[in-house]
């Protein structure tokens, strides 16, 4: 599957960046090196969509008009204009905050489990611990990442298990939403962090919003600067929607595991909402 994502991957940044010449599906093919054939199967077994519906996804285009689709980006990045059950905002996922001691201390007397798995956005790697999901990052070597979760976690006992919390954590990269009241979210940060993180959770699948608007929702409409920062320090991939925040320009911006695994993740969020019509 990695193998797959990688093309896909390479597939999107060529894209993304020969946009305006609206590559055709042999011109795409091509830069991966595969046939139009297997590129259009591959494609759609991957993103569930064809290529052609999948580029007018990514094109900063619809992030634009995303934003436009009501009188205000508030409007358009919470109202409920994209309906549907599968809307992450629509689900209960809470966050419980690491007590000032479990967050000094580095974990001391925190017993963590951690796995790795592959999904259509690359390899992961999840932890959790009794009280939920405390960590999820795409990974590019699993040894590495491990490295980063211990520093994260100095102090804690890590033990490579996986258990029932990461598996329902996971069965969102599959488009299912059915068990996300089950996740629950144990997280390492300060008040501030914790606040933004959890306005981040009532972006809707599909939507988009700007870090201003995060701002005020999180009520420092003054901070969008400490708001970028909050999210840019998000410390579960996807779970925390951090991938829905782009520039109030449309751009859709940075992002801590790629800018062009962004784009993927809201080309295919998007597809879950409008179909391959």
């Amino acid at each position: 599957m990695r193998t797959d994502y990688d093309r896909i991957e390479q597939a999107i940044l060529y894209i993304k960046e020969n946009f305006q010449q609206q590559p055709a599906l042999d011109d795409v093919a091509k830069q991966v090196h595969v046939s139009s054939y297997h590129f259009q199967r591959m494609f759609k077994d991957w993103a569930g969509v064809s290529p052609k519906k999948f580029l007018q996804y990514i094109s900063l285009e619809h992030a634009k008009k995303l934003l436009q689709q009501n009188a205000s980006l508030a409007d358009a990045s919470f109202e409920t204009g994209l309906s549907g059950t599968s809307r992450l905002h629509d689900l209960f996922i809470s966050i419980e905050g690491m007590t000032p001691g479990e967050y000094k201390n580095g974990g001391e007397n925190l017993e963590i489990h951690y796995s790795h798995a592959e999904t259509l956005f690359g390899d992961v790697i999840i932890a959790s611990t009794s009280k939920g999901i405390c960590h999820l990052a795409f990974i590019a070597k699993e040894t590495e990442a491990v490295e980063q979760l211990k520093a994260k976690f100095p102090n804690a006992l890590l033990i490579q298990k996986t258990d029932l919390m990461q598996q329902h954590a996971l069965e969102i990269f599959k488009g299912d939403w059915e068990n996300l009241a089950a996740i629950k979210l144990h997280l390492k940060g300060t008040p501030f962090q914790l606040k933004v993180w959890e306005t981040l959770l009532h972006i809707p699948l599909g939507g988009v919003t700007t870090y201003g608007t995060i701002a005020s929702y999180a009520n420092q409409p003054n901070a969008s600067r400490a708001v970028g920062t909050a999210i840019g320090s998000n410390p579960v991939a996807y779970l925390i929607p951090c991938h829905r925040v782009i520039r109030a320009t449309g751009i859709t911006g940075e992002y801590a595991w790629g800018s062009t695994r962004k784009t993927a993740l809201l080309g295919w969020e998007s597809a879950k909402i409008f179909g391959d019509n």
